[in-house]
């Protein structure tokens, strides 16, 4: 009865709006019947609805009022009323027929049930529009086979509606999927522009395709099409969809680039699926795709695009895959150096900019090489104030770097000052509030953080929050603060790169004050250590011991976060990411970690479903997800 409650949503939200006026006689009465039918108040439900259809005469409410008498049992008057309005038709419409068919369905007159649906069909019009109202019934009552037949006679008695969509969505319900993939494929050959419907079709339909039946059949029907029929390109970008649904991003670019080697029209997807490819941190993938682009020349109106891809894909490769590589670091700044010898310093390249600049002082100790290069970026004419803002931001993270803290807070200000109405205003003051932190400065850190506490952005605020509840927590604990002063020069120089020196720090306060309070936070900073030197196995430990042991605390979403992205994209173990974000979503339901779980975790569950229970829903809006 899904299709009922859709109907009294839209009725409901239709009267909503007409109700922003003052509303009607009508309306109340409307609004009141719906909301009991809602209810299941069917007894109440049914004399109002009665009412609503003699003013209005819609078959709507009169579906909805036969319905409430079904649930009642109150069979005879239900069958009495169909009667009556069929009398009243001179030509009676075909969808009296099939409530009538569906009330003797109910009460099991199967015989009697399936006259009255062929004599439904019989009297259909020779229009579509009377086909999809008839077809539309059957749904509406979960006739699924009936509608069916309704679209295949459309089919032959209509000889120019093929009716190819509807039949595709019908075969969904009666989970014929080879059926439902010969009609999409079917309808593309024929109108290639309905490829983003069919697309959104597919990707409503897979989400409830638990046991993987719905892809197989997918996977075998659009390959044999494409081998039968290869002129129609259509199939090759259905196909190239489906592999990024299934983050098969190597497929997909073979797909793309073997298609635009026929059409010369691809270069956009390849850019955009090297994109979605590098969100997911399949940097050979990205770099593959945006590689592709560039071998094309400099000629092509997209090469430009395609360089700063592949520089700030490269840029990302090296920073989480080898940021201790002194060779791959000099060879990506050379490719920095070329990018701005080719493409300038324009507000298009400040992203470039900045990325070049934290290569050379984070990674490769040439500060004042980076900070030349910021200051020629902040000579960019007819700037935005974020655009310039970050500009700055940067400059003054290098500052800190090189351990010169009161420039750092100057320049830090300037920004604040100018980016008072973007997120990059509080992004700094969080910056400033560390350095504060830095420097030892606990109580007036810890009050800029309160103040953050109430940032726009989430992270920002989770983050202020944070390290606002570490300050207050070690300070209470111990009058002297010399742990969490180490603590915090441990984190200077964790920020400064120096992470040899800064887990000697950290286990120098476990050997100093063995009982202290900062045991889960040594743990996290060692995990983050261990994952910028690749000892992923490690890291996994000291996460997996902050979420047994201190689970409740302050770092507990922090770090089962954290260890599922391990596991995802570094460890290469998918059951224990999903295993870990499935955890998120029961454990910290309100983390700021919570979304991005649930999203990832879907997408874990289509390639890899649930086996022990493949009915089981999300958890946290469970309903919502199964309904989908």
């Amino acid at each position: 009865m899904r299709y009922f409650f859709f109907i009294v949503t839209v009725l409901l939200s239709f009267n909503q709006v007409s109700g922003q006026r003052k509303p009607t006689a009508f309306q109340t009465k409307s609004s009141l019947a719906l909301r009991y039918y809602n209810a299941k108040d069917y007894e109440k439900a049914a004399p109002l609805l009665f009412d609503i259809y003699k003013t209005t005469h819609s078959s709507t409410y009169f579906r909805l009022y036969l319905n409430s008498l079904i649930q009642l049992e109150k069979f005879d008057e239900a069958e009495t009323q169909i009667q009556k309005e069929i009398k009243k038709q001179r030509t009676p419409k075909p969808e009296l027929y099939i409530s009538w068919g569906y009330l003797l369905k109910v009460e099991g007159k199967i015989d009697e049930s399936t006259r009255k649906y062929d004599e439904a069909l019989d009297k259909i019009g020779n229009t579509r529009g009377q086909y999809l109202s008839v077809a539309n019934t059957f749904l509406n009552w979960g006739d699924y086979e009936y509608a069916k037949r309704t679209y295949l006679q459309g089919r032959e008695k209509l000889k120019d509606e093929n009716f190819n969509y509807e039949l595709a969505r019908v075969y969904l319900y009666l989970r014929d999927y080879e059926n439902m993939m010969e009609e999409y494929l079917n309808l593309l050959r024929y109108s290639p522009g309905q490829l983003p419907r069919i697309q959104s079709s597919l990707s409503s339909a897979m989400r409830l395709d638990i046991d993987n039946e719905m892809r197989d059949n997918f996977r075998s029907q659009v390959l044999k099409r494409i081998q039968a029929e290869p002129q129609i390109v259509g199939y090759n970008r259905l196909l190239i969809w489906f592999f990024l649904q299934e983050k098969k991003f190597s497929s997909a670019l073979r797909q793309a680039i073997a298609l635009d080697r026929r059409t010369g029209e691809e270069t956009p997807q390849i850019l955009q699926l090297g994109s979605m490819a590098l969100n997911n941190k399949m940097y050979s993938d990205a770099k593959k795709a945006f590689g592709y682009v560039l071998g094309k020349g400099e000629s092509s109106n997209y090469y430009s695009q395609a360089f700063l891809y592949n520089l700030h894909t490269s840029y990302l490769q090296f920073i989480n895959k080898f940021p201790n590589n002194k060779e791959k670091g000099e060879q990506l700044a050379t490719q920095f150096e070329r990018g701005v010898a080719l493409l300038g310093i324009s507000p298009a390249t400040i992203n470039m900019i900045i990325e070049n600049a934290d290569l050379l002082a984070f990674y490769l100790d040439k500060s004042d090489a980076a900070i030349a290069i910021l200051n020629k970026g902040l000579k960019i004419q007819r700037m935005k104030p974020e655009q310039w803002g970050r500009l700055k931001t940067k400059l003054a993270d290098i500052y800190v770097y090189v351990n010169d803290p009161w420039e750092a807070t100057l320049i830090y200000s300037q920004v604040i000052e100018g980016n008072k109405k973007n997120s990059l205003g509080d992004d700094v003051k969080l910056k400033k509030a560390k350095l504060g932190y830095y420097m030892g400065n606990f109580s007036w850190a810890k009050a800029q953080l309160d103040v953050l506490k109430a940032s726009t952005s989430k992270l920002t605020a989770n983050d202020a929050m944070a390290l606002s509840l570490l300050i207050s927590n070690n300070l209470n604990l111990d009058t002297t603060a010399v742990p969490l002063k180490m603590f915090a020069r441990a984190d200077l120089l964790f920020f400064q790169n120096h992470d040899s020196l800064a887990l000697a720090t950290l286990d120098s306060i476990a050997e100093i004050y063995p009982y202290n309070s900062l045991v889960d936070n040594i743990l996290f900073r060692k995990a983050k250590v261990e994952i910028s030197q690749q000892n992923y196995s490690d890291a996994a430990k000291h996460l997996q011991k902050i979420v047994d042991e201190f689970g409740a605390g302050l770092l507990g979403d922090d770090a089962l976060f954290m260890l599922a992205e391990l596991y995802n994209y570094n460890l290469d173990k998918k059951e224990e990411a999903k295993k870990r974000y499935k955890e998120m979503l029961i454990r910290f339901p309100g983390s700021v970690f919570t979304d991005e779980s649930r999203e990832k975790y879907r997408e874990l569950r289509k390639i890899y479903p649930d086996k022990l229970n493949k009915e089981e829903p999300l958890i946290e809006g469970a309903k919502n997800e199964s309904n989908q």
